[in-house]
């Protein structure tokens, strides 16, 4: 069996770039040359972090075809977050394989050593583990060898977002040296999602950390903005684009996501004074079939109502709903914070009394859908909330919804760009409720405080706006324009 030549890796992913029509950031030369480097001063601990579509995972997969070009034996585990994503770059390497004209004749004749989650090489030594092997953390990779192991994307949002799961990453992670051949390599890709990261290169001396988890690692970091306020990849993110990226993911998941720094959410505290009070109703407006909800004046496109829900007031949580407009330039008006109590004259069972008070709130407010939060008790509200609904006659649809995400990371998510934009308007009967002082009392990761008006809050700001493109039941029209039918009189004979 014949290898192909040793070549420059520079050269390599050129080559394959111009196979694909398609040429090479300067970026992509500098992964590409840092790699190279390590490599042959024998550093074996790598640290690549880019910001997010930087290609590095790519760059990555053509590193790993090209130790395969010069060392057929070699043995690669790829370990992801999820097996998808390991297995995404393991079809890629493979695919290189096949099609780059260095590495062609490294594909084996047997079909069955080319599968698309593990593929043997030809290679000269017989070896139970296949040359490239894709794997998820929670996979059982007892007994397998690896001379490399590539971390793509191990620290994620599932995996990082409670003290429990950041601690089980470490655990699973160091599992690695037990896989790991004497004097192997271990390469991590990524880019922070926490401010207790993985990656971090100082140690958490507030948690009691006394080092960092990467220690001893050769690092490459590459943030979107250089030293001199300019896009290290202006061919594909202008200055327009980033300033875009700045506006629409706030100034947290964007230091985090593009810049590379773990930032600590503790910074991130929600300050009411980021906020633009505002007072008046929504006004419904009909002429000439042209159906409008306005506000002081200005047009509102779309509203997003979440209500979680909660039984027996004074203990535990409360029982809230939040309604929000958006408007043709973008801007969000929070304009009922709702906390809701059992009314024994409307009903004597609670679950009626609030669900009747949710259906006149929406009836009220013009309200096209509710969503219903479905954990724990909601369960079984979602039938009672479409019946009142139906009494009271609103035309509102009722969405059943299951959060799965910290509620720490919903809220700062949810709110962090809206308030960096000033886009977020609150309305004057948000201020007599306990909305402000949770704003001002809020912290992550803190227990024993109320946030329920927050949490509410951030399911209807986290929605995409709900328009309305339909008819509505009888004796209620829309609001927006596109919604009502008409019909066009034609030439045709159809």
């Amino acid at each position: 069996m014949s290898s192909c030549q040793p070549t420059d890796f520079a050269l390599f992913i050129s080559v394959w770039n111009t196979l694909q029509g398609h040429t090479t950031p300067r970026i992509h030369f500098k992964m590409a040359n840092w790699l190279q480097m390590c490599w042959a001063r024998g550093e074996k601990r790598l640290l690549l972090m880019a910001f997010r579509a930087s290609g590095k995972s790519s760059l990555a997969a053509l590193f790993s075809a090209w130790l395969l070009c010069r060392e057929p034996d070699f043995r690669i585990l790829v370990l992801s977050a999820e097996s998808s994503l390991s297995s995404k770059m393991v079809r890629n390497i493979r695919k290189i394989i096949e099609t780059h004209p260095l590495t062609c004749s490294l594909r084996p004749k047997n079909p069955d050593q080319w599968a698309s989650s593990h593929f043997t090489i030809n290679r000269r030594r017989i070896s139970r583990d296949p040359s490239v092997l894709a794997r998820g953390l929670g996979a059982n990779i007892t007994g397998v060898r690896a001379d490399m192991i590539i971390c793509d994307d191990v620290e994620v949002p599932n995996t990082c977002d409670s003290a429990a799961k950041r601690a089980d990453l470490r655990a699973r992670l160091a599992e690695n040296d037990f896989i790991l051949t004497p004097g192997g390599t271990i390469l991590y890709i990524g880019t922070p999602h926490h401010w207790d990261s993985i990656y971090a290169d100082t140690p958490r001396t507030e948690l009691g950390q006394d080092d960092i988890f990467l220690r001893d690692y050769a690092r490459c970091i590459i943030p979107l903005i250089d030293e001199k306020g300019e896009s290290v990849w202006p061919e594909r993110y202008s200055a327009d684009d980033v300033a875009r990226m700045q506006r629409e993911a706030g100034p947290a998941r964007f230091a985090a996501q593009m810049m590379l720094q773990s930032v600590n959410i503790l910074q991130g505290r929600l300050d009411p004074a980021l906020l633009r009070r505002y007072a008046g109703e929504p006004v419904y407006s009909e002429a000439q079939k042209n159906i409008q909800l306005s506000l002081n004046g200005r047009r509102m496109t779309s509203c997003s109502a979440w209500w979680d829900p909660a039984f027996g007031a004074g203990h535990g949580d409360d029982s809230v709903l939040a309604v929000i407009y958006g408007d043709e330039a973008g801007d969000y008006f929070l304009h009922r914070v709702c906390y809701v109590r059992h009314d024994p004259v409307i009903s004597d069972e609670e679950a009626t009394s609030q669900c009747r008070q949710i259906a006149r709130i929406a009836k009220a407010l013009y309200v096209p859908s509710v969503s219903v939060e479905t954990n724990g008790i909601g369960k079984f509200l979602p039938a009672i909330l479409r019946r009142e609904m139906a009494a009271e006659k609103a035309p509102c649809a009722v969405v059943e919804t299951t959060s799965h995400r910290a509620k720490d990371t919903r809220i700062l998510e949810a709110f962090d760009a809206v308030l960096a934009a000033r886009a977020l308007y609150v309305h004057d009967s948000v201020y007599d409720t306990p909305f402000i002082r949770e704003m001002q009392e809020w912290r992550p990761g803190l227990t024993g405080h109320h946030d329920d008006g927050l949490d509410a809050a951030a399911g209807a700001l986290a929605q995409s706006p709900v328009r309305i493109r339909h008819l509505p039941p009888a004796g209620r029209t829309v609001w927006q324009s596109g919604g009502v039918a008409h019909t066009a009189r034609t030439e045709f004979d159809v």
